[in-house]
């Protein structure tokens, strides 16, 4: 008499599922920013792109915030992933403060930008998301690209106005540096001024 041994796999821990999404788990860098002139992930393109691991893993995603009343105020954002099977889950925060003094926004504006910076940071964090350039953004594809030289920024100009705001947004300086030059004078103003 022959016997046949079947062998049936454990289930997967949350971990295990969590390790597995992390590496297969790509989202593209949909929305554009036009000052910076660079593309980049939002938490809503994030959401999005995880929707398949749902069914595949058999598990799901949410993202909670707290808004901790401090001095500036701190939003806390907590992305989860939650096992269906087992109602287990592992989640990571990111903290981040809202810039009261922000020009250029109305309040309801401020605590949203902080709220939609928060959540991506989160979930970035628990997916263990690369925010480094692609190989193909930066590939020149063997083309030889001229140098293009940078205009100088000058108080009063439309570029000037433009390069505040971004940094009142929460731009990064050093962007505006890639794409212009900057006396000590002009860079110091910007910098007061956000």
């Amino acid at each position: 008499m022959n016997k046949t041994i079947i062998s049936i796999p454990d289930p997967m821990t949350l971990a295990q599922k969590l390790s597995r999404i992390q590496v297969e788990f790509k989202a593209k860098k949909s929305s554009f920013n036009k000052f910076g002139n660079y593309y980049f992930r939002s938490a809503e393109s994030i959401l999005e792109a995880l929707k398949p691991m749902n069914e595949k893993y058999g598990v799901y995603f949410t993202v909670n915030e707290m808004l901790i009343n401090a001095n500036p105020p701190i939003m806390s954002s907590v992305a989860t992933i939650w096992d269906i099977e087992s109602s287990k889950s592992i989640d990571c925060t990111a903290i981040v403060g809202v810039d009261l003094e922000q020009k250029g926004m109305a309040m309801p504006q401020r605590y949203g930008s902080t709220s939609s910076y928060g959540k991506k940071y989160a979930l970035g964090n628990l997916l263990l998301i690369d925010d480094t350039a692609d190989a193909d953004a930066t590939n020149k594809h063997e083309k030889e690209v001229a140098v293009k030289e940078k205009a100088e920024l000058k108080f009063g100009t439309t570029e000037y106005s433009k390069a505040l705001e971004y940094l009142q947004g929460g731009g990064d300086i050093a962007l505006i540096e890639k794409k212009y030059t900057l006396t000590a004078i002009v860079k110091e103003a910007l910098l007061n001024n956000k």
